[in-house]
Parts: structure tokens; sequence; C-alpha cells
């Protein structure tokens, strides 16, 4: 830390930087790598710890979907650095002053608080468009109007191009009020709503895995188009690194201090076996590509969807370089085989097409290195060398069971 006075000369290059953020025209497509990152990021200066992995999974999310987004965040590292006391990190684009709407739920009722989101607007959505269905059925519609109206409900469930068709209809639906038509005064009421919105699920694996569990089950098996994004650190973060569900065999942890013996939940496959559910895992600085293809993927899916992004922490006492290094140890995780990269489309099943994608490779051999290179298992070896020896092979040799599960799904959906 130094005086404030002392750094006050950077100021006008800190206002022009932020005066000038911005969407740019790249030529690529959105949801592609470089696309998404032309889009001005709607999550800015959060109050996460340096490196933090939940933040990058955020960030590219507001890039893709943040002027339709509503968020529900469940209590945890990322409703602390998503809404720190008296300022929030989400923010508006520079063109119309649009951009994420967030809430904070309660730790253990975040998944309900989401799906009341979306079915409260979903329900105004509806009650706008049924008015509108009467608009167009009406001697006195314009051609424009129906024109309009039905560009309109052609994009109706796309998030991208729902929002234009929407601004061409409104213009439509502002003539027909001033003209005394009650219906179109009834739309403008509820115009807010009429735009497709992404209703997201932000959530920790401490709120997901364990805790929450049983809201999320319910919310994915409902069937509504929500969005889940898990940030998976692996042990519950906020608060101080307990284990969770999510946490691996021989990591240590709090109320796992000898090293954790049970493998670890796989949330992902619970949630595939309804058959209806978007389900991916991904690891952003492992496969930037297959993560935002998934992101993209699942907001598009006309259903529920899950997300689970692998999301290094401090926590795991990261050897070489540190957090600084977040988005190297994804690498490293899915290159050793530590952490898989898949993801399973229903709407794929449908047009006939294998449904489960296998985006990684088997380990390469350094999942031993892995282990190694994080405190969190480290702190096992010195008080007990035996005992991490034993839970270190164990849990390589489920890694491997695991990766041949996988194989065994991309045959089976065939």
């Amino acid at each position: 830390m130094v005086p404030q006075e002392s750094q006050a000369e950077q100021q006008p290059v800190f206002d022009y930087l932020v005066a000038n953020v911005s969407k740019k025209d790249s030529g690529f497509a959105d949801d592609t790598v470089k696309g998404s990152q032309y889009n001005q990021p709607l999550l800015e200066f959060s109050g996460s710890c340096a490196g933090c992995a939940e933040t990058s999974y955020a960030r590219l999310i507001t890039q893709l979907f943040g002027e339709h987004m509503y968020v529900s965040n469940a209590t945890g590292c990322s409703s602390i650095w998503g809404g720190p006391a008296s300022v929030s990190p989400y923010t508006v684009n520079k063109d119309s002053l649009q951009g994420p709407a967030w809430a904070n739920s309660l730790f253990e009722d975040n998944a309900e608080h989401g799906f009341g989101m979306q079915l409260g607007q979903k329900v105004l959505r509806e009650q706008a468009i049924e008015k509108l269905g009467a608009m167009n059925e009406s001697e006195k519609a314009t051609p424009e109007f129906k024109a309009a109206f039905e560009k309109f409900m052609e994009t109706k469930e796309n998030t991208r191009t729902n929002t234009e068709a929407t601004k061409a209809l409104l213009v439509e639906v502002e003539k027909a009020a001033e003209a005394g038509c009650e219906d179109a005064k009834a739309v403008l009421d509820k115009k807010e709503y009429l735009a497709k919105k992404s209703v997201w699920i932000f959530g920790g694996d401490g709120w997901a895995y364990d805790i929450g569990f049983g809201g999320l089950d319910h919310v994915l098996a409902s069937g509504e188009n929500v969005n889940v994004m898990v940030f998976d650190t692996e042990m519950y973060s906020n608060t101080g690194g307990q284990a969770s569900k999510a946490s691996n065999i021989g990591e240590v942890c709090q109320f796992a201090a000898a090293g954790k013996e049970m493998k670890k939940k796989s949330l992902a496959e619970i949630a595939m076996s309804y058959g209806y559910v978007y389900v991916a895992q991904i690891a952003l600085g492992a496969n930037p590509a297959q993560a935002v293809k998934c992101i993209a993927e699942a907001e598009a899916y006309p259903g529920p969807s899950l997300i689970i992004g692998y999301a290094p922490c401090e926590l795991h006492g990261i050897a070489k370089g540190g957090m600084n290094h977040c988005q190297d140890e994804m690498k490293k995780a899915v290159k050793s085989g530590y952490w898989n990269l898949f993801s399973f489309d229903p709407a794929k099943k449908e047009a006939g097409k294998n449904p489960f994608t296998l985006t990684s490779k088997e380990g390469d051999g350094t999942y031993q290195d892995f282990l190694h290179n994080e405190s969190r298992y480290t702190r096992l070896v010195k008080p007990f060398p035996e005992r991490a020896e034993k839970l270190f092979a164990k849990s390589e040799e489920v890694a491997k069971e695991r990766y041949e599960h996988l194989q065994r799904l991309v045959e089976l959906y065939k």
C-alpha cells in the first residue's frame, strides 16, 4: 500500500480507460473465444481474492448475456465478491445502459430463489404476449404491427435475436397505444419483461453439492429454462475451507484434517440421469473454447442447464506461482486427469446425435505431481506419510476409473 496522493496522476488514464470500455466489432461471433472478448465485461472491480477463478467464469457469462441477465446468487464467495457492502461490481453497458439484475439469496434456498425469478418474469411475459396476440387478431392491426409481431414470435426463445425484434415491436405497440388500444397500453406496462431474459443461478460447491442440493435437484427436475453455474472450489471457501461433498480423496480440509477418504460426489451425472438437463464440466484455463461453447449451448437450450466450472482457490495453496497461475493450474488439473471436460446436450439426442461429448484426454501421468503442488494435499504428507501415500494412490485410481467410465458413456449414448 502507498499513499493515495502519490497515485493521483494516474487517475486521468484510469478514467479514460473506463470511459472507453465498450463492445467492439471483432468480426467474430459473440459465442466464440475471440468474439466474446470484444464484448464489454459487465463485471468489474470485484471484491474477490487476487486470481480468483470464480470471477473469470462470471465475467465471461456477462460478456455473453449480461444485457439480458437475471442472477440469483447463493451466499458464499460469489455473493461476497459479487455484492460487497455499498458497491456492486456488476455494471451496465455503454450503449443502452443495460446490465445484469443481481440478487443475493440465502445459502440454502438459492435454487428456489432463482426458480422464482424465472417463473415470475415468465408469467408477466406470457401475459404481455397474450395481449399482443389479441392485438394481432384485431381488424385494426396494421401490416407493420403484424410483421413485427411475427418476427418477435420467431425469435421468442432466442436471447440474442429477440432483443432487436422486441424493440421493433414496441415501436408499433406505442403507435397502437397512442391510437387508444387498451391491449397496447397493458403491454407497455410490462414492456421490460417482453424481451427474452437469461436467468442464471450462481453458487459454490458447498451450496450445490451439499446444503442447497435438495432445492437444486428440484429446480433441475422442473424442466424450467434456468441456467445454473457452479463454481467448484472443492471446499467451503468462504467460511475457511471446510470439506464438502465436492472435496476429493486425500484433500485436507476442516472436518477432514487427516485427509478425506470418500471420493467426490458426481453432481454432473446426477443431473444427467434426468435425460432432459443440459450438463457440462468446464475449466476455463484448460480449454476456453470448450468453456465458451458449453456456456452458449447451455443458455440456448430450452430447459434446465447445469455448468460446473473447476475453480482453483487461494485455500488450495498452489505452490508454484500461487494464484498468479490460477489458469495454468486448471490446465494441469485437466492434463493430469484430475478434472474431466465433457458435456451432455439433450438437444443433440433429439436430433439423432450423440448427446455426450468427452473433450478431455486421459491423464498424462502427472497426477501425483498435480497433488503435490497444492498444500491442501501436501499438508497430509508430513504428519501422516503412509496415509498420504495410500490416499493419493487411491485418488489417482479413482480418477482413472472415472475417465474409463466417461469413455463408456460416449459409447452408451451413441
